[in-house]
């Protein structure tokens, strides 16, 4: 069973973070991924840095961008993580925009991410439809789950869709803006919530965007199975050593 699926049983809120590869230093990205599975952390968004990312806020574009010139790549993140499933045993994913991926080759990319050990990617311009006339076999070859995003703009019927097409979770965005620009959720977004619990979905959901407190945590958990962290955290360890990751979870968990 894929490591995703096998998380998603666990009789628990989930917690995953997010971080851009390459940030803040060139060779932080093992350290911060080992640090993030030591203190609790159940499942670890490596984000693919790219120059042109729509939907990140300032933070997440800034660290990208910073990670662009530390020298980051593709290939670079590979070779980094070519041995991290002999320290690390929680899912990983790469969350990332599908030009670098289709540069790369979707088919030699995903042979390599299942060579490494990563568990599914989040590829948020990748259409539905494209991804299951062409690539879903690929996906499924190499034992890599796909995640999609749904928003509170997301029709019923596309809802429906992707809950068909999915088979481990669905990427939840708690709003329609881009990554870190939530102070806190107000009742549009636990309307949201509540209305999305209230399908039944068959694939459990994880809330990400605007989750950044241990109250913005429970909140987005209240009807959902877990709650992804990426903008706040990025800030966290741009001002702190990554050695004290421990710190920025306990405010969390």
């Amino acid at each position: 069973m894929n490591r995703i699926n096998s998380k998603l049983q666990e009789d628990k809120k989930l917690l995953s973070i997010y971080f851009t590869a390459g940030y803040p230093n060139i060779n932080d990205t093992v350290s911060i991924i080992q640090e993030l599975e030591k203190n609790g952390v159940d499942m670890i968004e490596i984000g693919l840095p790219f120059s042109d990312p729509l939907a990140d806020g300032p933070t997440i574009q800034a660290s990208s961008t910073q990670a662009i010139h530390n020298g980051m790549t593709t290939d670079l993140l590979f070779e980094q993580l070519k041995n991290i499933r002999k320290t690390v045993s929680i899912p990983l994913l790469i969350m990332g925009y599908f030009n670098p991926m289709y540069q790369y080759g979707i088919e030699a990319f995903c042979k390599k991410c299942y060579e490494i050990g990563i568990d599914g990617l989040i590829i948020p311009d990748l259409p539905l439809k494209e991804f299951e006339e062409q690539y879903k076999s690929i996906f499924e070859a190499n034992n890599l789950k796909n995640i999609f995003l749904i928003t509170p703009q997301t029709s019923h019927k596309r809802i429906l869709q992707i809950d068909t097409i999915s088979d481990s979770f669905i990427y939840m965005v708690s709003s329609a803006s881009v990554t870190g620009s939530s102070e806190g959720f107000g009742g549009n977004e636990a309307a949201y919530f509540e209305r999305i619990a209230d399908l039944n979905l068959k694939n459990p959901q994880i809330i990400g965007f605007g989750i950044n407190s241990k109250e913005t945590f429970e909140q987005a958990t209240k009807h959902q199975k877990g709650a992804i962290i990426g903008s706040a955290f990025i800030k966290f360890i741009t001002t702190n050593s990554i050695n004290s990751i421990q710190n920025f979870i306990k405010q969390i968990l």
